[in-house]
């Protein structure tokens, strides 16, 4: 096994790359139309129509801030926000009096993000947006501060989820509801996949079992937790151009599709 560092240098650097466009795909499929998958998810037009340009990479696997109900005044924290995409959602949703949090450990991506920040307030009116550099096993976020916290495809890239679980319940109010988007394995993975560093960035060698999810969320104190299978099609993104999905698909068995590996879910939980 990688040691937990050197796999956080792995990621950091394939969205690195991302972000400076010499890739396409992460945890999504940026590489057809971003705009065509945010939508094929259940993104609105109206919610796609207040992002500054750039922020919708095509990353997504959910729409979290859909589940989340997010209610005017609430303060929401985004785990490993990437471009923006659904801080600027979110903070449209919350309103002038909420807030709208994103943390990312990749500079590039962080720059990227913040340099939306004027163009969304033009667009909006709304100036209730904030990233902030730092790993989402180690949040900069005070305990007991967030009303509710989501994800899109990124905590299957932590090489420590139990450590991110026990974040997300650290930094929820009393009453505060986590809302995570993400990927989850039906049946284990060949190892040759597991073995892939393309298979790491697209958040395909770090997905666990679904009962491994609700595991980890129990043992950091959350409760009623809920899972729900979603209709998207996880062989949308293996059929993307970029070399990430293209090599993970080489790696499969003969016959085989990702589809019967793994499904994209959304995950619900509160702190008591």
């Amino acid at each position: 096994m990688e040691s937990n560092e050197k796999i956080r240098e792995t990621v950091r650097k394939g969205y690195t790359d991302i972000a400076k466009g010499k890739s396409g795909c992460g945890c999504g499929c940026g590489s057809s139309s971003p705009g065509k998958l945010a939508e094929g998810i259940g993104y609105t037009s109206q919610e796609l129509e207040i992002l500054p340009d750039g922020a919708n990479m095509g990353l997504s696997c959910g729409n979290p801030t859909a589940v989340a109900n997010l209610k005017a005044g609430q303060t929401v924290l985004d785990l490993g926000s990437g471009g923006g995409f659904d801080v600027f959602i979110a903070a449209g949703k919350v309103g002038p009096k909420g807030k709208s949090i994103g943390v990312d450990m990749t500079p590039d991506m962080l720059s990227k993000a913040r340099a939306g920040i004027s163009k969304f307030t033009k667009k909006t009116g709304l100036s209730n947006v904030e990233f902030r550099l730092g790993e989402i096993e180690h949040l900069p976020v005070a305990d007991n501060s967030i009303d509710v916290v989501i994800s899109n495809c990124v905590i299957n890239l932590s090489p420590d989820k139990q450590q991110v679980w026990n974040e997300i319940a650290r930094v929820l109010k009393p009453g505060g509801k986590a809302c995570i988007s993400d990927l989850a394995l039906k049946e284990p993975l060949p190892k040759e996949v597991l073995k892939s560093a393309a298979a790491l960035v697209s958040c395909v060698a770090g997905a666990v079992l679904i009962d491994e999810t609700i595991e980890m969320a129990k043992n950091a104190g959350l409760a009623d937790i809920k899972i729900e299978e979603k209709a998207y099609n996880i062989d949308v993104m293996a059929d993307c151009s970029d070399p990430l999905y293209r090599e993970v698909k080489d790696f499969l068995p003969q016959g085989k599709k990702l589809s019967d590996y793994i499904v994209s879910i959304n995950v619900t939980a509160f702190k008591p």
